[in-house]
C-alpha cells in the first residue's frame, strides 16, 4: 500500500537563500512548526536524526538515511517506522528557480508498507498541516529580508 502526499509554495528569494535556511538545522527549533529538529551528518548515505511534530498529532524521532543532499535543489531521505516495510516514508523538499527572482519550494513524501492505510487519515489531515505550516514559516524567513 503507498500513499503520496505533496505540497508546494511560490517564495520571493532565489533557491540559494532558501537553502540557506532549509539547511540551518540549528535553527529548526525557532522557526520550524513541523521539523523540530534534525542532526547528523546530513550526507548522501548517512543517518540523520529528525523529529517531527505533526499540528495536533504525535510526534515522533527517527533515523532516516539521507538520499539526496544537493545544494538549492534537492534534500531527499528515507525513513522507516520499527522495521522496513511496516511504514516507510521518502520526504522529499525541491527548489526550482523559476527564473524571475521566484523559487518554487515542493515538499512531498511518498508513504509505503502495510501500516499506511492505518494512518491514513492522519496523513491527509495533521502531515499535510504540518508540511503547508512549515512552508509558510520557510517563505515568511526567506522573503524577511
Amino acid at each position: 500500500m503507498a500513499k503520496q502526499i505533496s505540497t508546494e509554495i511560490v517564495i520571493n528569494a532565489t533557491p540559494q537563500k532558501i537553502w540557506a535556511i532549509l539547511t540551518d538545522f540549528d535553527n529548526y527549533p525557532r522557526w520550524n512548526p513541523f521539523i523540530k529538529s534534525i542532526t547528523g551528518p546530513v550526507v548522501v548515505g548517512h543517518t540523520i536524526t529528525a523529529r517531527i511534530e505533526p499540528p495536533e498529532a504525535q510526534g515522533m524521532t527517527f533515523q532516516p538515511k539521507v538520499l539526496v543532499f544537493e545544494a538549492n535543489k534537492e534534500f531527499r531521505w528515507r525513513g522507516k517506522l520499527i522495521i522496513p516495510g511496516l511504514f516507510d516514508g521518502e520526504h522529499i523538499f525541491q527548489l526550482t528557480d523559476n527564473g524571475n527572482g521566484t523559487t518554487t519550494f515542493r515538499q512531498s513524501e511518498l508513504f509505503y508498507g502495510i501500516l499506511v492505510p492505518l494512518f491514513k487519515k492522519m496523513l491527509d489531515t495533521n502531515t499535510i498541516q504540518g508540511f503547508k505550516q512549515m512552508n509558510q514559516k520557510l517563505k515568511e524567513l526567506a522573503e524577511k529580508s
